[in-house]
């Protein structure tokens, strides 16, 4: 099979895919054939553990290495993808590579407010229309999001701005693109433990309080998010677009009683 109309074969660029759930939704789309283009950005030990775990599931896949967020990060990650496409088309970008929240007004500093908007939404901007050249008729755009933008954290203010602006995107350009068949859609994670943040939630009662406040009653994990990336991937989702579908379990819907 080829194409999006099957799960064999397709190709895929996911970036920030050395670890977490970069590193899961690159695994999962791999799980039933197909290349997948591994980016990062420092972590080339954890690329290499993502090659090694796309191709236990079944897939081929190689590494490319662009720092997001400076001059010349578009160019320097196509170069590489191109590479690694050998003029086959690409079937699925998925943006996931971001920087993490910098902190609440008053202490984000205006380096790391323009580093966050750098990387979080004029990367994802400028890779996408990198890459619609490339992109097959019918393919899938899925940036990652987050339910930050649902929820008043004074401590993630300019980091909810960012997954903001990358909603907006991905509803104005599923508009854009949609005579050419491709869906545009986000993915809006809630609390995700994995390997990078663990220490994070081992903060006492932090994860019992996260808890407390979501609907399913646990933590997500990086598989519950790239399961929902796989779905949006698939032909089964071919009339889903300009949506941002919450994957957070439930966080913070209201009062548990």
């Amino acid at each position: 099979m080829d194409g999006v109309s099957g799960q064999v074969g397709r190709t895929a660029l996911v970036t920030g895919a050395s670890r977490g759930i970069g590193q899961a939704i690159a695994a999962r789309l791999a799980a039933e054939g197909g290349m997948v283009i591994v980016h990062f950005g420092t972590d080339e030990s954890g690329a290499a553990a993502t090659v090694e775990a796309v191709e236990r599931a079944g897939g081929a896949a190689r590494a490319v290495r662009a720092e997001l967020g400076v001059d010349g990060d578009v160019e320097t990650l196509f170069a590489g993808v191109e590479d690694c496409l050998s003029g086959r088309p690409l079937d699925i970008l998925v943006n996931n590579a971001a920087a993490a929240p910098a902190g609440p007004l008053g202490a984000t500093t205006r380096a790391e407010f323009d580093r966050l908007f750098a990387v979080n939404v004029r990367a994802p901007y400028f890779i996408v229309e990198r890459a619609l050249p490339l992109l097959r008729d019918g393919g899938r755009i899925i940036t990652i999001s987050s339910v930050a933008t649902r929820m008043a954290n004074s401590a993630q203010t300019s980091f909810a701005m960012t997954k903001a602006a990358v909603e907006t995107m991905s509803r104005t350009l599923a508009n854009q693109l949609g005579p050419r068949g491709i869906t545009v859609n986000a993915v809006a994670p809630g609390a995700t433990r994995t390997a990078a943040n663990g220490a994070v939630f081992d903060v006492p009662g932090l994860a019992e309080q996260i808890t407390a406040l979501t609907a399913l009653d646990r933590l997500g994990g990086p598989d519950d998010v790239a399961d929902v990336v796989a779905f949006l991937a698939s032909d089964a989702a071919r009339w889903i677009t300009g949506q941002v579908i919450d994957a957070s379990g439930g966080l913070f819907l209201g009062p548990r009683v």
